[in-house]
């Protein structure tokens, strides 16, 4: 990798390669996850949606952590948020390795999401500062760390085979020590607004009403969940503090805020769905069709990271024939595509169907961040996170959407096939009624199903392989929703003379 000479670049080099490795340690995170959240449900006796929760806790505390540190970060220093980042890593690798219960496991994994937050809030305004001139591309590079620490850390993991789940949380503890080793004493840059003279105030009114309204209401959310439970008029009850907020921020700032920023806002609801949320699923989805080609359902998530890790790595070509929202809509495309050939491939098809997958989403999350940098630099690290944040709150609602659906399709399934087969595999093996945002739902008793005969486990694993397969159909929404959305934002900036890239003045 080749960083453009300057007489700062030695700096620039190990600070660029410190915030690379702290990403890829929240990499590292996830994909640890994904591939023992199954040890986890047979230990804990999770249901589909209970692991939905554990899974989307790792997300969306995430945005809290990165919100907060947004509106103080240059107040505070780059550095100070980097250590606390180190610190919540540090803690959480402890309390998942030393996990007695499921309250452990749901906290340790809260805590990882607060230092993945705290690292991306400063990480994405450091390389932005940085390299002010090719925002998109270098936060493509900056953003290759996700899935090459996925890649590696999966292939780790599968390596280590049946090895106890506390073997691979382990993973983590050696790219912590690095990028804490490599961000040591090191000077931060100064970000592209403090150093154009932007206000604090005018960074505010750049975000506004609009961004207060989203940012308020997700996080509202997340705590009536918590309060209340899931239910389903839990969508309802956050909008009176969301309006509230909105309404004194905008008055405090004089801004309704930019209405384009608002518009990218809403699509990184889908968009963390359709990246992270397939994501943490894919493993288990999968399972049952690559254990009869012989592989490890983990390969599918460790090829299309590869995937993406070298295209990020190649963003700079493409970037220079296509405008950043026409890589998005063209990577939507090849999404769309590629979840329905996941839902419907079997055997080796399954890696083809993986390809236009990976390829799809390898340019959804940094291409964004690029698109907000460049577009609003006036917002500085607010606008620049901020839209990482929504992206996170909004994508524990999807995961819990995706394992719920899972827990529907597989009672529905039984039904049918107690129906066809004069079975009672419904009765005997479905649980008691749960509450969720998306209504009541009645998942596999985990404890019954262990203890039920080998055939009745056989014939209910048939059924499971078939209703999560269907998940990647219904998955393929969210993309959909995005394509139409890039390609309503091209004719917007058609109309006004071509999507360009704003640049702010040192004072």
């Amino acid at each position: 990798m080749n960083h453009p000479a300057n007489p700062e670049s030695n700096r620039n080099s190990r600070l660029f390669w410190g915030c690379f490795i702290a990403l890829v340690t929240c990499a590292f995170g996830f994909i640890v996850r994904t591939q023992v959240v199954g040890e986890w449900q047979t230990q804990f006796n999770l249901s589909e949606t209970q692991k939905g929760d554990i899974l989307g806790v790792g997300f969306w505390p995430f945005a809290f952590s990165i919100f907060l540190f947004s509106f103080i970060i240059d107040k505070v220093g780059y550095g100070r948020v980097a250590a606390f980042g180190f610190a919540c890593h540090v803690v959480s690798t402890i309390l998942l390795l030393t996990a007695k219960s499921a309250t452990q496991l749901y906290w340790g994994t809260f805590i990882f999401a607060l230092s993945n937050g705290t690292v991306e809030s400063y990480i994405n305004a450091a390389v932005a500062a940085m390299y002010p001139r090719e925002k998109t591309k270098w936060l493509n590079t900056l953003h290759a760390g996700w899935p090459g620490g996925m890649a590696l850390a999966g292939i780790l993991a599968i390596a280590m085979g049946n090895i106890a789940w506390q073997w691979k949380i382990g993973l983590t503890v050696l790219p912590t020590i690095i990028y804490g080793a490599l961000l040591w004493r090191q000077k931060f840059p100064v970000s592209e607004r403090v150093a154009a003279g932007v206000s604090y105030r005018d960074m505010l009114a750049d975000f506004g009403a609009l961004g207060a309204f989203a940012a308020t209401y997700l996080i509202a959310l997340q705590v009536c969940s918590g309060i209340l439970g899931m239910t389903e008029h839990q969508f309802l009850w956050p909008l009176l503090p969301a309006v509230i907020v909105a309404a004194a921020f905008g008055f405090g700032v004089r801004s309704l805020g930019q209405p384009v920023y608002f518009f990218l806002l809403l699509i990184m609801l889908p968009l963390a769905t359709t990246e992270l949320g397939v994501d943490s699923w894919i493993t288990q989805l999968m399972g049952p069709e690559m254990r009869i080609v012989g592989l490890n359902a983990g390969w599918v998530l460790v090829y299309t990271s590869v995937i993406m890790t070298v295209l990020r790595l190649s963003a700079g070509p493409l970037l220079h024939r296509l405008s950043p929202l026409g890589l998005l809509a063209c990577c939507t495309g090849l999404a769309i595509l590629g979840l329905i050939s996941l839902s419907h491939a079997a055997g080796i098809a399954i890696l083809l169907a993986a390809t236009l997958y990976g390829v799809g989403k390898s340019f959804f999350w940094p291409t964004m961040l690029g698109v907000v940098a460049e577009r609003f630099p006036r917002g500085g690290a607010l606008t620049l996170n901020c839209i990482g944040g929504v992206g996170m709150l909004g994508l524990s609602v999807g995961m819990v959407f995706l394992g719920n659906i899972q827990d529907k399709r597989v009672a529905t399934d039984l039904t049918r096939h107690d129906a066809k087969n004069q079975t009672t595999l419904a009765a005997s093996y479905l649980g008691a009624e749960k509450g969720s945002v998306f209504g009541v739902y009645r998942a596999l008793d985990q404890d019954k199903l262990k203890a039920a005969p080998e055939a009745d486990q056989k014939a209910i694993e048939t059924v499971q392989a078939g209703a999560k397969k269907n998940a990647l159909t219904t998955a393929a929404v969210f993309p959909a929703i995005m394509l139409a959305c890039y390609l309503a934002l091209l004719v917007h900036f058609k109309m006004r003379g071509g999507y360009k890239s704003e640049q702010l003045a040192k004072t």
